[in-house]
């Protein structure tokens, strides 16, 4: 019997590791970029890690201002103090909630970490979708504006000619948003074209700097990364100030930021969704630095075709094939060993054989 768990134990430790894993996350979260780095945008806030009610730190006037911006405190509370009161506790509170983190009103470090994340610049207090039984994560903004569902719906892009960056060719950004919207079109009844009448195209998509006309100032570094607008303004903007990629092999930059990701969320609001506490759907709100989150999500799927009904050629089934073979699904890292489920219950059964 006990020759056979020895074979047990040797065929679990020599073929797990020849499997694909997921890492779970860390029992400290750890924050996205270095807090001693102080070039970007939110680097301050680390100094709040663990304060909770009643707390006075100077500078956290600023992070009211943040949970301000992003609808979190009252639209009418513009002056801030540095203390951390009930209204900061409400917002923190909400934040969690709203993004599906532990709700524990602190600044924990998991809060923290998503706080000081890179983001989009559009608010979290869209229209919430609840139905008896059903919890549904993903938003739409408030009156659930969309395109219209016209078939077939026909939507234009176009880039701006005067604002683009400098380190990523217009061929590799052109070809980075064909991807993008191809993947909404795969789920959808909508064609998306490229066309070069920048004025007279649906959808107008430009790079830029700081305050540059439309109310929601970019602010540098790893700050807010990019912002849409609701159906039917078309407009869609990306901060140049960011370091841009579309091949990180290329781009060695530690704070670089994936181009067809931030491409992917925001045409997901220019659709007219929301976003999504979901944190693997496309349509959450942030994404660090050197990170990749291209593929729709069915959180994602199940909102856009509540707005716009399903592509002909959609098929929930292969989809959810796809979803759940792919390997970031298969199975999860526990304390740096992998590990996969579907193995471990093969591996148990064949055990209970050996020792009969």
């Amino acid at each position: 019997m006990f020759q056979n768990v020895s074979f047990f134990v040797f065929l679990f430790i020599t073929i797990l590791p020849s499997f694909p894993a997921r890492n779970m996350p860390d029992l400290v979260t750890v924050l996205p970029v270095n807090p001693t780095d102080m070039n970007y945008t939110w680097s301050t806030f680390h100094k709040f890690l663990d304060i909770r009610r009643g707390s006075e730190i100077i500078g956290m006037s600023e992070l009211k201002k943040y949970f301000h911006r992003f609808g979190y405190l009252p639209e009418n509370d513009t002056k801030f103090t540095d203390i951390f009161d009930e209204g900061l506790e409400s917002a923190v509170t909400q934040y969690q909630s709203k993004l599906g983190l532990p709700v524990t009103g602190k600044l924990d470090s998991t809060t923290l970490s998503e706080v000081m994340s890179p983001r989009c610049g559009v608010g979290d207090n869209g229209d919430i979708n609840h139905k008896l039984h059903v919890t549904k994560h993903y938003t739409y903004f408030p009156g659930r504006p969309s395109w219209g569902r016209t078939t077939p719906l026909m939507l234009t892009y176009a880039f701006s000619p005067h604002d683009l960056i400098d380190n990523v060719k217009i061929s590799d950004v052109r070809a980075v948003f064909n991807r993008s919207f191809a993947r909404w079109a795969s789920v959808i009844p909508v064609n998306f074209t490229e066309t070069q009448d920048y004025k007279h195209a649906d959808i107008k998509i430009g790079f830029y700097n700081k305050d540059h006309g439309d109310g929601e100032p970019f602010d540098g570094v790893l700050g807010v990364l990019a912002h849409a607008f609701s159906p039917k303004s078309g407009r869609f903007h990306l901060d140049a100030a960011e370091t841009w990629s579309v091949d990180f092999d290329l781009e060695k930059s530690s704070v670089a930021i994936d181009l067809e990701s931030v491409a992917t969320h925001e045409i997901g609001h220019v659709l007219g969704l929301g976003h999504s506490s979901v944190k693997e759907a496309v349509m959450y709100p942030s994404l660090n630095p050197r990170s990749k989150k291209v593929d729709l999500r069915l959180d994602d799927v199940n909102g856009v075709q509540v707005l716009y009904g399903s592509n002909p050629n959609f098929s929930l089934t292969s989809f959810l094939q796809s979803e759940t073979t792919s390997p970031s699904s298969k199975s999860f890292s526990l304390r740096g060993h992998r590990f996969n489920p579907m193995l471990s219950i093969s591996l148990i059964v064949l055990a209970a054989f050996f020792c009969i």
